[in-house]
């Protein structure tokens, strides 16, 4: 299995901000001292090109993210401070999932150490989401003659909001999102499947919920490919998430996403999307805990 990782393309945030930078370079390292994969199989991705982007964006708010010219509140709405870096650090995200997407219908399963980054919309990004690298892959894949249809499983404990939006009328994604229903973000636009849980939901609740609308995502979405976004800020502890699942009920969440699809014959690229624990190697352990569930699935 590959695993793709981006980790090294870092940009400046100002002292004490919230979003974890740190993690994904933690993540990587995890990664290579468990040795899920052999050295050569964590790869560093090609950074997404502007006709792959077009595919998820409309051309002036690309020209705005690569010029620097969003708004103080456009920028506010991302929550991350504009630097030619972090448009650097984007690009190569969503060429890191377009990538874990290639390799997955070749090979079954891939991964990337990031990406999941599905509140940035057609036409603004959000919640530090600045490109939606979930349906710019998907898109990828079928102008390439990979896949006709997609199946997008987000389990972040945020709804989907931009990959709803962004794919609205579009019968050949079919979205399905999993997340706490009073949480961010608080106007929610329809996903083809949208689970709305109550706050403090638990491992058992939240398997039985997910298990039910899983096999309806897949019989109604007829995909070639499922794109998973696999948040780990579900987990008890997490700053953001308000929902109560244990690592280990976040460990059998990934098994039965994973062994539904193989069910279904479907291969499966996994982001990691959210993930905001009060303790960062807690964090660090949950996603670990991912990519290794599944580079060993069988």
């Amino acid at each position: 299995m590959n695993i793709f990782t981006y980790d090294q393309f870092t940009f400046p945030l100002p002292e004490g901000h919230r979003f974890p930078a740190e993690k994904y370079r933690l993540l990587r390292e995890a990664v290579e001292m468990a040795q899920v994969v052999p050295p050569e199989k964590l790869i560093v991705p090609t950074p997404a090109t502007d006709n792959q982007l077009r595919r998820a964006h409309s051309e002036e708010y690309l020209d705005k993210v690569a010029n620097g010219r969003l708004s103080p509140e456009e920028i506010r709405r991302i929550g991350l401070p504009w630097s030619p870096e972090l448009v650097v650090r984007c690009q190569h995200s969503v060429g890191a999932t377009i990538a874990a997407c290639r390799t997955a219908l070749q090979n079954g399963r891939s991964a990337t150490l990031g990406g999941g980054t599905h509140h940035a919309c057609w036409d603004e990004g959000q919640g530090f989401c600045v490109y939606n690298d979930t349906v710019a892959a998907a898109r990828a894949m079928q102008a390439e003659g990979r896949a006709r249809r997609v199946l997008v499983v987000d389990c972040d404990v945020h709804q989907g909001n931009g990959t709803a939006q962004i794919t609205q009328g579009d019968e050949t994604i079919f979205t399905f999102s999993i997340h706490g229903e009073k949480n961010f973000p608080f106007r929610k636009i329809p996903s083809d499947l949208d689970v709305g849980l109550p706050d403090d939901t638990g491992d058992a609740d939240y398997l039985a919920a997910l298990e039910s609308a899983l096999h309806t995502a897949v019989a109604r979405a007829r995909a070639n490919l499922v794109i998973y976004l696999a948040g780990a800020d579900v987990h008890e502890q997490d700053r953001l998430g308000r929902l109560c699942l244990t690592k280990a009920g976040i460990a059998e969440r990934d098994r039965l996403v994973l062994g539904v699809c193989r069910a279904a014959g479907l291969p499966v690229a996994v982001t990691m999307a959210g993930g905001y624990g009060r303790s960062l190697p807690e964090t660090i352990a949950i996603q670990l805990q991912t990519i290794q569930i599944t580079a060993q699935f069988r």
